[in-house]
């Protein structure tokens, strides 16, 4: 009997988990969003604390409303830009009102101006994720070549949020895989940093 291969596992994986999101219907989502902001923030938010959050894609649970409430506290706020195939996300400053470019995949993303920052804490998109702080994406390693770029510069927290759905038994995992620190869904705070 031979082993599937870990990239094939992944593939898999990530189809189950985006047919999962997509089937949640759209209050759901939204209702699902907004309990992730009102409860209370696992992370300290001092002022200047630099958050980079993300433009919402296709069926992705909606981090503005998380992102709205830690500016509120106090945070600074940051957006992902693609560099380039194999390269870490570039994150630049954002305030909401601020104007955004359509970026690759029509993905939301500030103007080549906003200054460039290391965030504190990554709230990080996924497909789905474990209870060991593993998580799927979505195959380009950006947010794992991010997290290990930053976390080679200061500690940093990594912040997965997901609809609970989106929860599976055991992520398969590879060298380049970075661990996510926490994972927030509309049922669960659950915090990997302990483990």
């Amino acid at each position: 009997m031979t082993a599937i291969p870990v990239g094939d596992l992944k593939i898999e994986l990530r189809k189950s988990a985006l047919a999962r999101r997509d089937a949640l219907p759209a209050a759901e989502r939204q209702a699902a969003a907004e309990a992730i902001a009102a409860r209370p923030f696992p992370v300290a938010i001092k002022p200047g604390t630099i958050v980079s959050g993300f433009s919402p894609l296709k069926s992705e649970i909606n981090p503005l409303p998380l992102m709205r409430r830690l500016a509120a506290l106090g945070a600074t706020l940051a957006l992902p830009v693609v560099a380039g195939r194999g390269q870490p996300l570039i994150m630049r400053a954002y305030a909401f009102g601020q104007p955004l470019n359509e970026g690759v995949w029509g993905i939301r993303e500030p103007n080549e101006d906003a200054a460039e920052v290391d965030p504190d804490i990554l709230i990080v998109p996924l497909a789905g994720f474990d209870r060991r702080g593993h998580r799927i994406g979505y195959g380009a390693g950006y947010y794992d070549m991010t997290i290990g770029r930053l976390r080679s510069l200061k500690p940093v927290v990594a912040v997965g949020i997901a609809y609970a759905a989106q929860e599976f038994p055991e992520v398969p995992v590879t060298p380049r895989d970075e661990r996510l620190d926490l994972v927030l869904t509309e049922r669960d705070v659950i915090d990997f940093r302990k483990a």
